[in-house]
């Protein structure tokens, strides 16, 4: 007989080609958040081909089920098959809430299996919660990025969101006598409508931005592709990543891939420096996690100047050149040795103290 799952709460468990997607796995340590006054058991959603080198990785973060459709015609991910083997699971099992990484892939897929399902789905959340009835409220900028929305789904279930990678912190490994069920699903060749003939990794030209120490992102107020050279020289000095507010990627002066915030990564550096970056709540989503934040911007009224540890009104243009000499007359180059033990920072003569909470020191 047919072991039957007793999670209420399942995660799409993101793969390709046998390697684990890291968003699937952080929304597990939020998923047991949710479950504990609940009670509720945990599951991760796991379809492709031969999936079991990864069913020991999932158990040992403390997964309570891995619900496994293994099939050779899912190798490769395609959004008709992938939503055609949620959806009948779903429909037997009746889970509470689905969550799933707001991924290409995720994004993807989640859209299509709402749309079957007919229920409703809180898209690119930046934090979930549960309600005193049990039911999932997803939280999202928005009206402009300047508030913080609550996306409420009452009548329908489950209750789906997608979550970016990194808002949430992968959980400890941890003893766990969770159990693999499989599920099979009838698919026929025909239900694959399209075939990945090849796959290109493109190559990474920065430090990855979730696990950088120091993160310098510049925004519509550099102004042109000649001023983002001072956005990537001063983080090459600090031996940090770039990032960027949608603006400047657009402009094609940043990668895609170096975009922050709702539509773009999550960071957690221990320095994040933003020039030229005003501060709506869309891109400050993605480094609410950041130890210390300096600004740099010509308004004082920058919504930024309201969120940073420090900020500085002026031309980055006039202020840059002189920190990056400060820089060069350290022989390590560290920034350790620009921001004390005592939380001070110093540039051109003039020192600066920081706040131990946001809203610091304006000058």
């Amino acid at each position: 007989m047919a072991e039957i799952p007793q999670s209420k709460i399942w995660i799409f468990a993101e793969q390709r080609r046998g390697h684990l997607a890291e968003v699937g796995l952080e929304l597990l340590g939020k998923a047991f958040e949710l479950a504990n006054p609940t009670g509720w058991k945990v599951a991760l959603v796991l379809i492709g081909h031969q999936l079991d080198p990864l069913h020991e990785e999932i158990l040992s973060l403390g997964a309570d089920e891995i619900l496994v459709t293994d099939h050779p015609l899912l190798e490769d991910y395609c959004c008709q098959t992938y939503a055609k083997v949620l959806e009948e699971a779903v429909r037997k099992y009746q889970p509470e809430i689905f969550l799933l990484g707001a991924t290409a892939m995720g994004t993807d897929l989640g859209g299509r299996l709402a749309a079957k399902l007919r229920t409703g789905l809180a898209a690119h959340c930046i934090d979930l919660k549960l309600s005193s009835d049990g039911r999932l409220l997803g939280v999202v900028p928005g009206w402009g990025g300047n508030i913080l929305a609550t996306v409420d789904s009452p009548h329908t279930r489950p209750s789906m969101a997608t979550i970016m990678p990194g808002v949430f912190k992968m959980p400890e490994k941890r003893r766990t006598r969770g159990r693999v069920i499989p599920f099979e699903v009838n698919i026929e060749p025909a239900d694959v409508t399209y075939r990945i003939l090849e796959m290109k990794r493109e190559e990474v030209h920065e430090h990855v931005l979730e696990n950088a120490n120091v993160v310098i992102a510049g925004g519509w107020g550099i102004g042109d592709k000649g001023g983002w050279y001072w956005v990537e020289e001063l983080a090459s000095f600090l031996k940090g990543a770039v990032g960027a507010t949608r603006p400047p990627v657009d402009e094609g002066w940043a990668r895609e891939g170096q975009m922050i915030g709702q539509s773009g990564r999550t960071v957690h550096p221990k320095l994040y420096m933003g020039i030229g970056i005003s501060g709506q709540m869309h891109h400050m989503v993605g480094i609410k996690e950041a130890e210390v934040i300096i600004a740099i911007n010509q308004d004082p009224q920058a919504p930024i100047f309201e969120l940073c540890d420090v900020g500085l009104v002026g031309d980055f243009k006039e202020i840059l050149p002189p920190l990056m000499k400060a820089i060069q007359n350290y022989k390590s180059g560290a920034i350790s040795k620009i921001i004390n033990k005592e939380n001070n920072f110093s540039i051109m003569g003039q020192g600066f103290s920081f706040a131990k909470k946001k809203g610091g020191k304006k000058c």
